[in-house]
């Protein structure tokens, strides 16, 4: 008997993670996905309605409504842990779509406060599609921490096999924040 085929991944995303504190703490998340040619291409053709290589304003709500909005199923797969414990990601804001040069990025923010304390505080964020139609990776330069100077801050990437995905074969990166007060 013949065995099923699948071919995945279909898409292909760099990923990059702004962490904003703000004077309390953690604000959120600002995520950067720059995607492949060819989806960039195909979400191209979908939506820069006037073919003119770049996304008006109009085309992008076309984009966020038509390509984006439905990842809210998904978490916009991401998956955060705050202390250890599960934190859904249930919206997201200020959704940009971007194309220079045949390449589509996504830009937006995931609201998480986290309030600073004397003791250290922990989150990790991970991105990942489960279904592995998505490979979603780390850039190069995954991490800017934004207004953490008041803050003691620090992070670091760490592959995590227990959430491992697509048959075991998978094991997503985390980006592991601390930051407590600083004295």
């Amino acid at each position: 008997m013949p065995c099923p085929v699948s071919a995945h991944p279909h898409v292909y995303v760099d990923a990059r993670v702004d962490v904003i504190f703000d004077d309390a703490g953690l604000s959120g998340f600002r995520v950067t996905w720059v995607f492949d040619e060819m989806f960039s291409n195909m979400i191209a053709f979908d939506f820069d309605t006037n073919g003119n290589g770049r996304f008006d304003a109009g085309e992008v709500e076309g984009v966020r409504k038509g390509a984006f909005s439905n990842l809210r199923e998904f978490g916009y797969f991401t998956r955060i842990r705050i202390g250890g414990k599960p934190f859904a990601v249930q919206f997201v804001k200020d959704f940009s779509a971007t194309l220079h040069d045949g390449v589509m990025t996504y830009a937006f923010f995931i609201p998480c406060h986290v309030r600073a304390a004397a003791t250290v505080k922990k989150i990790r964020l991970s991105m990942y599609d489960d279904t592995y139609y998505t490979d979603i990776a780390l850039a190069s330069d995954p991490v800017k921490m934004v207004g953490a100077e008041r803050f003691g801050a620090d992070w670091e990437v760490k592959e995590n096999p227990a959430d491992a995905f697509y048959y075991g074969q998978i094991f997503p990166e985390d980006i592991i924040i601390t930051f407590k007060e600083r004295p």
